[in-house]
């Protein structure tokens, strides 16, 4: 069994199809693929049905608030027809097209137009920075994406605009709802420190999730293994996944994350009951 739980198409911020990534999946001979998309599921139709002998794992990737604090939680196994994620979804996506015209007002401001007409050209339903960063690099106004982000649109950026999504309550409630399983994304990028972090865990874990992902891409070896005994000592699953967006990035290609270890196994997400239903 090879599989990645954690991937992103041009539905939200990644920039091939879902097709490209089943194509990807299948030379890489993943067994198990699951699309998350940030706040969309718009791509998991064409996946399934273009599915042949790979498993598709319905999934999605939601923007939530903790403690003033943006955490990403991913939604495995989830019921995309389900109207709580549904009505969730359309609310995230409605936050984004306003944090997006919030940041093309500060653009005008500045002399820059024509933000909107470019993403409306996208293929994508969840509008993120990533996208306005390509704008910006595109336009000749950035030298390159990071560079966009350190002075436009970090929070001390010349556009920058706050983002508004939903309480962390209110994403693990959804993804419950729709029958899914939620997992803290990469737990060892966010800012926090270890006694933080294990009370993210602790909250989250009361609202009714049940994982983190223990392994994922440039994980460092010592969060990889720190994750593992958290995972032991809060009774949580272990998922992974490459947080692929693009190809060209090829240090998170689909698939491509060090494995759990031995230990860490007894805890992966494939014993979830989910799994086999």
């Amino acid at each position: 069994m090879k599989v990645d739980l954690h991937c992103h198409s041009h539905f939200s911020d990644g920039k091939q199809s879902p097709s490209f990534l089943l194509q990807r999946a299948t030379e890489k001979k993943l067994t198990h693929l699951a699309l998350t998309d940030h706040d969309c599921i718009d791509g998991l139709e064409a996946l399934q049905s273009e599915a042949g002998d790979i498993t598709i794992i319905n999934g999605v990737e939601l923007s939530c608030l903790w403690n003033t604090m943006e955490i990403h939680i991913v939604g495995l196994f989830i019921d995309p027809n389900n109207s709580h994620i549904e009505k969730l979804l359309a609310s995230q996506q409605l936050q984004r097209e306003n944090r997006a015209e919030a940041i093309n007002k500060n653009l005008q401001k500045i002399g820059i137009d024509g933000l909107i007409p470019y993403l409306q050209s996208l293929p994508c339903t969840a509008y993120t920075r990533s996208h306005i960063a390509d704008f910006l690099v595109q336009e000749k106004v950035c030298k390159n994406k990071q560079k966009a982000f350190k002075t436009h649109l970090g929070k001390r950026g010349r556009v920058y605009a706050a983002a508004g999504c939903c309480s962390l309550q209110e994403g693990i409630t959804a993804i419950l709802k729709a029958s899914g399983v939620a997992v803290v994304a990469h737990p060892g990028r966010y800012s926090l420190s270890k006694t933080k972090l294990s009370s993210l865990l602790d909250d989250f874990k009361k609202c009714g999730g049940e994982a983190i992902e223990g392994s994922y891409s440039n994980i460092d070896p010592n969060m990889k293994a720190y994750l593992s005994r958290l995972a032991e000592e809060k009774s949580l699953y272990l998922s992974v996944g490459s947080d692929f967006h693009d190809a060209a990035a090829t240090w998170t290609d689909i698939g491509k994350f060090p494995a759990l270890d031995q230990q860490a196994i007894k805890n992966a997400i494939w014993l979830h009951p989910k799994w086999h239903s």
